[in-house]
């Protein structure tokens, strides 16, 4: 299926295991492509430099940023090939801490719980529906909603899933029944 080593292994970890692994790869990840924003941010601000990031025009667009970024950071986790750009982003623009820290944490948990159970390419193909079809998309999120709440409801009542669980030879104790041989045919 084209994941690598690491993926594979990750999918030999138990699910919270998964995604407590993959929360912390995308932690650091982002976070350290924030931090290098916010450094090339200080090391450009000089001279010239300095005083463009200090004009009304780029304070404005640092204001906007500050206020409405958290939830562009937050959602460009839900994206394949915009997160690395949103965080550098969030960097450069000097978003405050305050209002990166939780976009990361949220967006980031969004992430590693997608990746770690149906992947990106659920995400991929749901966003190509979308552009084609928004009221497609839109239904096809809220069935999927809707089999969850399902889901999880039937289990709570009955403590069990909808799958089958063994092969049908279990007797009442759930032990495999004694096998009984039937005799071969003859022609």
């Amino acid at each position: 299926d084209g994941a690598g080593p690491m993926m594979e292994w990750v999918q030999t970890l138990p699910i919270v295991g998964g995604v407590a692994f993959l929360y912390l790869v995308i932690l650091l990840r982002a976070g350290g492509t924030y931090a290098l924003g916010r450094g090339a941010r200080k090391a450009a601000n000089r001279g010239k430099v300095a005083a463009w990031l200090e004009s009304e025009r780029v304070e404005r667009a640092s204001r906007i940023v500050n206020k409405w970024g958290a939830p562009v950071v937050a959602f460009s986790f839900l994206t394949v090939g915009f997160q690395t750009a949103a965080n550098a982003a969030a960097g450069l623009t000097g978003m405050s801490l305050k209002r990166y820290l939780p976009a990361l944490a949220v967006g980031g948990f969004a992430w590693a719980v997608i990746y770690a159970t149906v992947g990106l390419a659920a995400i991929a193909l749901w966003l190509e529906l979308f552009l084609r079809s928004p009221w497609a998309a839109v239904a096809a999120l809220a069935l999927v909603v809707v089999l969850v709440i399902y889901l999880v409801g039937h289990r709570r009542r009955t403590g069990r899933t909808l799958a089958p669980t063994g092969t049908g030879d279990e007797g009442e104790t759930g032990e495999d029944a004694p096998r009984t041989e039937v005799p071969a045919s003859r022609p």
